[in-house]
């Protein structure tokens, strides 16, 4: 059994930007890329509005969807173009970059890229995956699989930290509840966190419905709010969170994706949550 740990060094920096478990962040942007302009333009407004609240930013945008309902469904511009289009916001605004990773082989010519690795919540049992992600030497975005209960994390963590590599990052995005459907259980996040690592609330995807248009996924982005507030009170150390400049006209997520004016409100209310839970609880939550 994976030993727990209440406070480890789980801190890391990512192109200046302190990820740790002592100060809330964000990880944020389109779904998949669309465009370098659009995939620009959402990483300097999601930066400007990070850098106004001093909160910690993280650029997210995937190069390839490659769970998405339909055949026909816009999966992205591929791994050549996407990687080279996720270097150019790194370098351009300055912000480290996160995308996912599906095979072992992708894991290490992104890792050459990107500052994190994520590996998608259908994938987070794939040893081999996981296994390739560790060892680029990169931190690791791990999204707890909508079929598992959080406890099922620690051997998913086990793989990861054989590699040598302990900085990793849980993030909950919902547990399938019937059929088109997900529900938060949020005592997975002081749950996953006695493992030591930063854990994120994944607030976009856990509205989805997926599937739930017959050709796509669907969405309640009216909940996305509520339940990141309710997250960071049960003491998530992050926030992800999926945006867009027009989310009706989204490639992919739209109906669970932000509109980038969204946002700001957003961030102040749950920074401010941040701060008062931590001040009452004096540094009792994981």
């Amino acid at each position: 059994m994976l030993r727990r740990e209440s406070r480890p060094s789980a801190a890391f920096e990512v192109l200046g930007q302190r990820i740790s478990r002592d100060g809330f962040f964000v990880i944020g942007g389109p779904c998949v890329i669309e465009s370098e302009k659009s995939s620009l333009d959402a990483a300097r407004f999601m930066s400007e509005a990070c850098r106004e609240l001093g909160i910690p930013y993280v650029f997210k945008s995937s190069y390839d969807k490659a769970n998405r309902t339909s055949i026909a469904s816009y999966r992205g511009p591929g791994i050549g173009p996407g990687l080279e289009i996720l270097a150019r916001v790194r370098q351009e605004v300055g912000v480290p970059v996160l995308t996912d990773v599906h095979g072992a082989a992708e894991a290490a010519r992104a890792g050459e890229v990107v500052d994190i690795l994520q590996i998608p919540a259908f994938l987070a049992r794939q040893t081999d995956l996981l296994l390739a992600a560790g060892r680029t030497g990169k931190p690791v975005n791990i999204k707890k699989s909508q079929f598992l209960a959080p406890w099922d994390m620690a051997q998913v963590i086990s793989k990861v930290r054989e590699t040598g590599n302990g900085r990793l990052l849980l993030t909950e995005r919902g547990t399938s509840f019937g059929y088109n459907n997900l529900v938060v259980d949020m005592r997975s996040i002081p749950i996953m966190a006695e493992w030591g690592h930063p854990v994120v609330f994944d607030a976009t995807h856990s509205v989805q419905l997926p599937g739930g248009q017959g050709f796509a996924s669907g969405g309640q982005r009216q909940f996305v709010a509520p339940l990141a507030c309710a997250a960071v009170a049960a003491g998530a150390h992050g926030v992800f969170i999926e945006v867009h400049e027009d989310p009706d006209r989204a490639l992919c997520d739209g109906p669970n994706s932000l509109a980038l004016g969204d946002v700001p409100p957003l961030l102040r209310m749950l920074a401010g949550i941040y701060r008062q839970v931590r001040c009452t609880f004096d540094g009792s939550l994981p």
